[in-house]
């Protein structure tokens, strides 16, 4: 199923789609493992990120970032997978991370993002400067915010790679806020049989110097651990 627009005026913008919690987990997600989990097409992915009303509903209206509020001058963090996203805000509860958006971009910039993706000690180890995207790779959670054996993915960007996040790359902008409160009240009451959350899959990094620097997990090798 999928969620409907909430005031689009681009017609290009996808609706968001959802699934069962359970469903997802028993038969789609590695339990563990360095991977992107991620809702994605032939052309477009989805990331999430969390923000005050202001910034959400310029970012709404405007189907991109900016405004008084929103700083290109600062890193700003993307999140693919749903549910990572809900524990770094607490389910839209955390102060100035009230409003929950679902940002469509197009691929090829996702790819770049990747692309130019490094840790901290990558970046030292390299000696290639500071770079415009920073690597991390956290322990995914529960929905009730429990730790994970798998690694979640988030990026930080900054400098010209923000830049074209913010204003060239969106497909579209979606307040999903709505539908996370609505979802965590399965979570409180301890129904995750009922529980919904974005419809994502394994996202395949094509370029292997690019999945080689991420240092993700093939699907083969947590097939080939779980069977042992």
């Amino acid at each position: 199923s999928s969620l409907g627009g909430h005031g689009y005026k681009d017609m290009a913008c996808r609706e968001l789609r959802v699934q069962l919690y359970q469903e997802q987990k028993d038969n789609f997600w590695p339990p563990t493992g360095r991977h992107i989990l991620a809702q994605y097409d032939d052309d477009t992915v989805v990331v999430y990120q969390a923000f005050c009303p202001n910034i959400a509903e310029y970012a709404v209206k405007n189907q991109r970032f900016g405004g008084d509020h929103f700083s290109y001058a600062r890193m700003s963090w993307i999140k693919t997978n749903f549910l990572w996203m809900m524990f770094r805000c607490g389910w839209a509860s955390k102060k100035n991370q009230e409003r929950v958006l679902a940002v469509r971009i197009k691929r090829e910039g996702f790819d770049h993002i990747l692309s130019k993706a490094v840790t901290g000690a990558q970046e030292k180890e390299l000696g290639c400067g500071r770079s415009d995207v920073r690597l991390q790779w956290d322990p995914d959670h529960s929905p009730c915010g429990g730790p994970m054996k798998r690694r979640a993915i988030q990026l930080g960007m900054k400098n010209e790679v923000l830049r074209k996040y913010g204003q060239e790359w969106i497909v579209g902008i979606n307040d999903i806020t709505s539908f996370v409160l609505e979802q965590y009240t399965f979570v409180e009451c301890d129904q995750l049989d009922r529980l919904m959350v974005a419809e994502e899959r394994v996202y395949h990094v094509t370029l292997p110097a690019t999945a080689l620097q991420l240092q993700v997990d093939s699907l083969d090798t947590v097939c080939s651990d779980s069977t042992t």
